[in-house]
């Protein structure tokens, strides 16, 4: 295993290009299922999950290519296997995401519960739900669920709350299914929108994009399509909030700020200044930073994704920041690892109270998810002295060479095995 060492104290000074979005790229990849024939996508980050993904898509008989531009090339012409087993989808929560398609292709999926990040219990219960009321037979037994259907039939979807993946799931299927099929309280992240696109692209029929009401036209079949893959907006997200623990100054590339609403308002009440242009921000940080309190939401409201580093920005302001988690149970564990740290942090229930200290210091702490390590990066780059981070797996899941971008605008950061 590796650790990331990092000399902190230093701001972050210069301009960083953010990657194509991880929760965009693997419903994207999941949807080239439901059409044979090659499939151009390109702005494809380069990340754990997209990997195993695309290894995923190969055991069931896909090809794919890769350029050197960042673009992926996928046929799932000799599809031949609707299994996904538990070797691949013990790793990855997104690979549930091949149940719709494949559903709507074959008829037929077996998939395993589908592992991920320990941040809570995120069941299937949903897409599940969904699809039987598009006709699904679908059965839970020894792990896996078992999915047959003879033909997708249109028909009404409600989720009790918004489900991102859940939402994906019923449109990937309904875009095959017999008539019409509306998803009501359906999610409104920009990654389902990226994914709609494709799906129009494939000559599937839908309407609300961007709307908590989904309304899908089911058409005979799909053809193959070219889709570009959104800026992540979870990472532009961090090395905005990195710049403001650090006092640096950055701008961030190939970005979409009308992605991160919630954030950019909440960053500009902590004092930071932000200049917005379409595919750039500008940030700097010129003034102490100001408590703020956060709630998750769904979108458009703040992102769980980045509650684990505004938590450490806070750890840096002056007075008390209330910081309340809805969407996931268990996405404080990043807390005691930032108390080593010397962090003044209280949990109650599903809030943290986070009283600003004069500073952090440099100490021995262990990532335990994905978005946990990079609140522990942004803790690290702005302490006194030197931080090593272990279990910086998560990290590879979800960001896209961070090191070497870290470096680039002036980070003491390295990469080493344990």
């Amino acid at each position: 295993m590796d650790k990331i060492i990092i000399e902190g104290g230093r701001p972050l000074v210069g301009r960083i290009k953010i990657s194509g979005a991880k929760n965009a790229a693997l419903p994207l990849l999941a949807a080239t299922l439901l059409a044979p024939g090659w499939h151009t996508l390109k702005n494809m980050p380069d990340l754990r999950d997209t990997r195993t993904m695309l290894l995923l898509l190969e055991t069931m008989g896909v090809e794919w290519q890769k350029e050197d531009n960042g673009t992926i090339r996928v046929n799932s012409a000799k599809l031949a296997s609707f299994e996904a087993s538990y070797d691949l989808v013990k790793t990855m929560r997104a690979s549930i995401l091949v149940l719709g398609p494949l559903l709507a292709r074959m008829g037929e999926a077996r998939v395993s519960l589908p592992g991920g990040c320990a941040i809570g219990a995120r069941p299937i219960d949903f897409h599940m739900q969904g699809l039987e009321k598009l006709g699904v037979d679908l059965t839970l037994a020894n792990g896996y669920v078992h999915g047959r259907v003879k033909e997708l039939k249109g028909g009404t979807v409600y989720f009790d709350i918004p489900s991102v993946t859940g939402t994906e799931n019923m449109l990937m299927a309904a875009v095959l299914a017999k008539g019409t099929t509306v998803i009501k309280n359906a999610a409104r992240e920009p990654e389902i929108g990226n994914l709609v696109d494709m799906l129009v692209n494939m000559g599937g029929c839908i309407e609300g994009r961007g709307t908590d009401k989904l309304v899908i036209q089911g058409v005979a079949e799909l053809r193959p399509a070219e889709i570009s893959i959104i800026p992540d907006r979870i990472e532009t997200g961090t090395y905005l909030i990195a710049v403001g623990a650090t006092g640096g100054e950055v701008t961030l590339t190939n970005c979409n700020p009308s992605h991160l609403p919630s954030l950019l308002e909440k960053l500009r009440i902590v004092g930071l200044e932000i200049k917005e242009r379409e595919t750039e921000i500008h940030v700097s940080c010129p003034a102490p930073l100001r408590s703020v309190d956060i709630k998750t939401l769904p979108f458009p409201g703040f992102p769980t994704d980045l509650q684990a580093q505004i938590m450490a920005l806070m750890c840096f302001s002056k007075g008390l920041s209330l910081i309340t988690e809805t969407i996931f149970e268990n996405r404080f564990m990043h807390v005691a690892e930032l108390k080593r740290m010397g962090a003044d942090i209280r949990i109650d229930g599903h809030s943290a109270i986070v009283k600003g200290v004069d500073r952090l210091y440099g100490a021995r702490v262990m990532a335990t998810d994905l978005r946990a390590s990079a609140s522990l990066i942004i803790a690290a780059l702005a302490a006194e002295g030197t931080t090593e981070i272990s279990r910086v797996y998560h990290l590879d899941r979800g960001y896209d060479d961070l090191v070497g971008k870290l470096s680039m605008v002036g980070a003491m950061i390295r990469r080493e095995k344990e």
